[in-house]
């Protein structure tokens, strides 16, 4: 197979046609105009590589700096500022004491005692006290002085506060619950014998039962006696005049002490 070359194929493709349009003559110019680009763009390249080369190279050297050595003559030494000395209390020398030699004493054979381990005399115990060593004192004592009492200012006059007394717990249920004397029989017997029908609940027709609530104090008194729940035309006010009237009570009890208890109460109320 034969190659062809650009200008025998530019012919080829633009056999017949008009050459006169402008694509013959660019395909034409497209090889050496690419060689140039690529050549233009090469040789930039490289100068902006060398450049700095270049003008290290080729720069002038009349305005550099040049190193050169010093020798010192003449140097006046100027002496380091001396340091401010930390502050030191001054030591206070306080007086001695006259001490004699005395110390603990080992049995020993006589001719192993020396003249220097010998205990000192009454006489020398007289002006001076036993140390470890004998030294001669200062002559001055030094007296314990105790220090002078304060006087505390007096503080605020303290008070007794008033503080109102403590209410005893009110229990509902104990170990012993409060008791009508005679029991059920003799509670059952006062409330026969002490209540009263109201005639306005008899004209009524009206019976049934009102739950009274009192608490029995550990005296046996009853208080803070209310009304449950009533029937009315009377009934409620003849129940509470009734257990007013109620001798005392036995107290409830809870671990072995009397206590106050809440008791709820049904007053019955039956026609015949």
């Amino acid at each position: 197979m034969n190659t062809l070359t650009a200008t025998s194929l530019n012919d080829i493709v633009f056999e017949h046609r008009n050459r006169a349009y402008g694509a013959y003559l660019l395909r034409q110019l497209y090889k050496p105009t690419l060689t140039r680009a690529l050549g233009m763009g090469v040789g930039v390249f490289l100068l902006a590589v060398s450049a700095p080369t270049l003008y290290a190279h080729f720069a002038d050297r009349s305005n550099a700096v040049v190193m050169t050595e010093v020798t010192l003559t003449k140097v006046k030494m100027v002496e380091p500022v001396e340091k401010t000395k930390p502050f030191e209390p001054e030591k206070i020398k306080l007086p001695t004491v006259k001490t004699v030699r005395s110390v603990v004493f080992e049995v020993r054979p006589d001719d192993e005692v020396k003249a220097e381990e010998l205990p000192p005399t009454v006489d020398e115990l007289a002006n001076a006290q036993p140390d470890q060593q004998t030294q001669e004192g200062t002559g001055e004592e030094t007296a314990i002085i105790a220090p002078p009492e304060e006087t505390v200012a007096p503080t605020k006059t303290e008070k007794a506060v008033d503080m109102a007394p403590r209410e005893e717990e009110i229990f509902t249920t104990t170990e012993q619950q409060p008791e009508f004397p005679g029991g059920m029989e003799g509670l059952n017997s006062y409330l026969n014998k002490n209540l009263r029908y109201p005639q306005s609940a008899v004209r009524a027709n009206m019976s049934g039962k009102v739950f009274v609530s009192f608490v029995v104090n550990t005296d046996g008194n009853l208080t803070d006696m209310q009304i449950l729940r009533g029937i009315g035309f009377g009934c409620d006010e003849e129940a509470l005049r009734v257990i007013r009237q109620m001798p005392r009570w036995k107290p409830g009890k809870q671990s072995g002490r009397a206590v106050r208890v809440r008791f709820n109460l049904p007053v019955a109320f039956t026609l015949e």
